[in-house]
């Protein structure tokens, strides 16, 4: 096929961007190419937010073709977790005629090499980025997120860690070099001489197994590592969060073809409700590379049975953090308030475990007890959550009944210390809104412990009382390597308990955050510097992004022949 955005434009157009992102990976510096600000678009082709919210609007209700091979019914039936039906229909596919459609345009792609790859995904990115305002709708109504979460986390933020995957792809397939000329002495007799060609080979075709809370943050690393690396990637869905992925792939087979490349490198497998494709796909033998995020059940069962795939996971964790002290006690109830609240604690990082040593805590305003803590985390939550415009803003909607129903359980687990309240949407009625509820129980007791031992995904904490700072990182360390754990923090003004709590998440290998009392949260990572997970512990076996989350998503293979 022609080719309407040729190599040497695509390179011209976003060479630059990728130099700055491998920068941004080495030094791990502060820097993003995409605007976290609503009223930076709307310019330059991108759309602003009267017509992203438009461009939306348009989508409801209708079919989304997306020319795709194979197509033999259509499916929907999204529900916003706000209350409205999304309407629109997605392709079903065959699969026995879309996969070899998709493994037709890989001996092209592949012989393109690194660099081309890695452009062509950034034309995909920056189209991505110009539509912004419509896929922040499309997130929000599939998600739950407010909408300013959705339009960062879902747009920006997800830009962002999609971006750096191509970075961290292009380095590792450049780090062999295209062509070697190899010469051994041989003393007297003529030396061995021979031509070397090293060619970056994908596994297969990769499968993206999305996710309902966050389908372009959690979507976006393995979907671009795998394309980026050489590799066909068919993208599954959440059924109830099908619309962003949907419009993912839509943009990138469009890119592709007007690159010259088989738009059906990048193709969508939408179900039919209950049918469960996901394990289906995943024992294919054609599919090779599998990223998933989702219940720690199935990934573990990705794990055992996906034997033919090369298996990237972010499963559940049970996320804590440990109080021992505090050198600014206001800074911390309020940041500990703002990331309990965010989202309804629907996020993979949001903390579970409070762990608050029983015969309290020293702070800039004198000791505390448990019982005060405690209280006074629930009032900050309280205050931060009292006016119902601003929680709304933060919380969201509930994603799934699921939810739900955890925080109307939750009460029956221990004393609560903060009761769940019911929020009204005045734009939304349908939307489901609970603020966060918090329970007291006793890290002594056993009963206790299969409450605060397992995870309870939503708005929902636990104040874990431990007998003593050396038990409070002891119960920190049985959680992270029985549990694991996508983050940890801690507040302490004590060196030793620092150090202590330090070469827990070393050894147990989890990300720690330390004293956040400002704009930092612990369950917010940034891309390009920090990573998120760390493939090391239960919660998941690989982190976004590094260097093994993209390296053997493909293989180098050598043609020497005689000099």
């Amino acid at each position: 096929m022609a080719a309407e955005l040729t190599a040497h434009e695509l390179i011209a157009a976003h060479r630059p961007t990728l130099d700055q992102a491998l920068e941004a990976i080495r030094t791990r510096a502060y820097w993003s190419p995409h605007p976290e600000h609503p009223k930076a678009y709307g310019e330059n082709g991108s759309l602003d937010m009267a017509a992203g919210k438009a461009a939306f609007d348009a989508l409801l209700g209708s079919r989304l073709d997306l020319g795709q091979p194979g197509t033999d019914d259509w499916v929907g039936g999204e529900v916003s977790p706000y209350g409205i039906e999304l309407g629109v229909e997605y392709p079903h596919a065959d699969l026995d005629v879309l996969l070899p459609a998709m493994k037709a345009g890989q001996k092209a792609w592949r012989d393109a090499g690194a660099e081309i790859r890695a452009v062509v995904c950034l034309e995909i990115l920056k189209r991505i980025s110009d539509r912004t305002h419509e896929f922040a709708h499309a997130v929000m109504h599939t998600s739950g997120q407010a909408f300013m979460m959705a339009f960062q986390a879902g747009g920006p933020h997800a830009q962002d860690r999609g971006l750096e995957a191509v970075a961290y792809a292009y380095v590792e397939q450049v780090r062999t070099p295209d062509t070697a000329e190899w010469t051994k002495p041989q003393g007297k007799r003529d030396p061995l001489a021979l031509t070397k060609r090293f060619t970056p080979v994908p596994r297969g075709i990769g499968l993206v197994i999305g996710c309902n809370t966050f389908p372009t943050w959690n979507g976006y690393p393995g979907l671009f590592a795998s394309l980026a690396t050489g590799n066909a990637v068919l993208v599954k869905p959440h059924p109830r969060a099908v619309l962003p992925l949907a419009l993912t792939v839509q943009v990138a087979r469009s890119v592709l073809a007007e690159a010259g490349f088989d738009p059906n490198l990048v193709a969508l497998a939408a179900e039919r409700p209950g049918e469960g494709i996901a394990k289906t796909l995943a024992t294919r033998p054609e599919i090779r590379i599998i990223d998933y995020t989702g219940s720690t059940e199935f990934g573990d069962w990705l794990e055992a049975n996906a034997r033919q795939a090369q298996v990237y996971t972010e499963k559940a964790g049970v996320n804590s953090v440990f109080v021992e002290s505090a050198g600014d006690y206001k800074g911390m109830l309020a940041n500990l308030a703002f990331s309990l609240s965010l989202y309804s604690g629907q996020m993979c990082t949001t903390p579970q475990n409070l762990l608050i040593p029983r015969d309290g805590i020293r702070t800039d305003e004198g000791p505390k007890t448990y019982d005060e803590v405690v209280t006074d985390i629930a009032r900050a939550v309280d205050g931060l959550l009292g006016d119902d415009a601003r929680a709304n803003a933060l919380l969201g909607a509930i994603v799934n009944p699921d939810v739900k129903a955890r925080v109307e359980a939750a009460a029956g687990l221990g004393e609560v210390a903060l009761a769940s309240r019911e929020v009204t949407n005045p734009e939304f009625p349908g939307a489901v809104v609970r603020t966060p509820v918090l329970v007291k129980l006793d890290g002594a007791k056993p009963d206790d412990e299969a409450a605060y031992m397992s995870e309870c995904f939503g708005p929902v904490s636990f104040a874990v009382a431990v007998d003593s700072a050396a038990d409070g990182v002891e119960l920190l360390r049985r959680t992270i390597r029985e549990k694991g754990a996508m983050t940890v923090g801690a507040y302490t003004t004590d060196e030793e308990v620092e150090q202590a709590v330090q070469e827990v998440c070393l050894e147990e290998a989890a990300q720690l955050s330390l004293n956040l009392v400002g704009g930092v949260y612990v369950n917010q990572t940034a891309a390009f510097s920090d990573f998120h997970g760390s493939g090391g512990n239960p919660a998941a076996n690989s982190a976004l992004c590094d260097g093994a989350f993209v390296a053997n998503r493909f293989r180098v293979v050598e043609v020497r022949r005689e000099a």
